[in-house]
């Protein structure tokens, strides 16, 4: 098991300049399923999850349990998380109070011919709880709620073109995937416009293009471009927005996937003040048990009503039984007060240490959802650098995925962070006064 002062970590080869021999047997059935994988998996592990996302050498391929806000993987190695499951995890992996409720219905039955009463009472819940919203429809995967937003806006305008911030990430459909396609495949981001996250300008610009033809916008409620730090709007922006939308009668959807209560329990564009028509959630809505939801306004009831919405599992009973215990949950361990509190700590301290070694480490976004960035480093070689020797040292934080924060770190788990970190951030002084990046 992983010592959080790297001492018994026995990583690493490569970017931290420990031996490989040692490496390879820390992460050693890790590999081996790797080398599995390959043979029967396209890329062996694909998205965001490949090893070529992390850092080679540092971090394990595949993890095998969890509990609270610790992660294990398949050789018996302990981290403390920061990636929550891609932020699915809010109040800690194997939450009793979440997964006691869920496990019995899965006892009595999950997936059934006609949905669960459960589904009327979710409805209900999110509907008096986030602001604004006036309907809801449950999905399984962020990309469904998407493109069912966009898809809707769509057919009740007649009109085609999506906007959407260039580098925004809105799930791995066509429409808007960040992948480049051959040739054939572009038509299917044809009528999607793209804009420079907070340029009013240019955002106007765009509306005046397009006028006429513009269905939707779609946004984060901040913007988090991969391998970028976070970008927070500002108050003109989102009265831009609002405003082109009016004028052109195209409706203003906010994808609140990735934050989902993590900012606000009345939804994240209640943090910033803004007023979306739809608002697509999911992630930490049912702790990591597969749900999703889009939330309209009542002018889009009727178009909604008319579409043929349907999946095999989009009616299951386990994961709403999960959201239902999960919302309360978050209220009994401190909500977004909580989250905030213990974000602050972090950010506070990794910037502060940062500096004590002579770097402009910069954690950016909202305090509960952070990401750290190197001013000096816009390739963001030491950020890799510093993921994986915090990864040696049993912490896991993502080289170039936001970070999460869940109600199951403790201070503690903060304080133990940060004392890694400030041996992460003295191995990255050696080297940088040592050799050029």
């Amino acid at each position: 098991m992983s010592d959080i002062s790297g001492e018994e970590s026995g990583a690493a080869g490569g970017i931290s300049g420990r031996g490989a021999d040692t490496q390879d047997s820390r992460f050693a059935a890790s590999m081996a399923y790797f080398e599995r994988a390959a043979k029967v998996i396209p890329g062996g592990i694909y998205g965001s999850k490949s090893p070529g996302f992390l850092v080679p050498g540092h971090f394990p391929y595949y993890l095998s349990r969890a509990r609270g806000s610790r992660i294990y993987d398949a050789d018996g190695n302990e981290f403390i998380d920061y990636l929550c499951g891609y932020g699915s995890q809010i109040v800690g992996y194997g939450n009793p109070a979440v997964d006691g409720p869920a496990l019995e219905q899965a006892r009595k039955g999950d997936l059934l011919n006609q949905p669960h009463p459960v589904m009327v009472e979710l409805a209900e819940r999110l509907v008096g709880l986030v602001n604004d919203m006036d309907w809801a429809v449950f999905v399984k995967n962020g990309t469904d709620a998407t493109t069912l937003a966009t898809s809707i806006a769509r057919a009740d305008t007649r009109k085609q073109v999506i906007i959407s911030a260039e580098g925004a990430y809105h799930g791995a459909a066509n429409w808007c995937s960040t992948n480049v396609f051959p040739v054939f495949m572009q038509a299917e981001q044809r009528d999607v416009r793209f804009f420079p996250y907070n340029d009013i300008q240019a955002l106007e610009a765009l509306f005046a293009a397009n006028r006429g033809n513009i269905a939707c916008i779609i946004l984060t409620p901040y913007h988090h471009p991969t391998y970028k730090p976070q970008q927070l709007p500002t108050p003109e922006f989102l009265t831009a927005v609002e405003r082109l939308c009016r004028a052109e009668s195209a409706y203003f959807i906010m994808d609140d996937i990735r934050a989902n209560f993590r900012l606000d329990v009345h939804g994240s564009h209640t943090f910033f003040g803004a007023h979306p028509d739809l608002i697509t959630m999911g992630k930490a809505l049912a702790n990591g048990y597969p749900i999703s939801v889009l939330l309209g306004t009542d002018g889009l009831r009727k178009t909604a009503s008319s579409f043929f919405i349907t999946g095999t599992y989009w009616m299951s009973a386990v994961p709403m039984i999960a959201a239902m215990a999960t919302l309360d949950e978050m209220e009994r361990m401190g909500g977004t007060a909580q989250l905030a509190r213990h974000g602050r700590m972090l950010k506070d301290g990794l910037e502060s240490l940062g500096r004590e070694a002579g770097f402009r480490a910069r954690v950016s976004g909202p305090l509960a959802i952070p990401y750290m960035t190197f001013d000096e480093d816009p390739d963001l070689y030491l950020n890799q650098r510093f993921c994986a020797a915090m990864a040696d040292r049993g912490v896991f934080m993502h080289p170039h995925h936001n970070w999460f924060i869940s109600l199951a770190h403790t201070e503690e788990d903060i304080a133990r962070t940060l004392e890694a970190a400030r041996s992460a951030f003295e191995e990255l002084r050696l080297f940088s006064s040592s050799e050029r990046f």
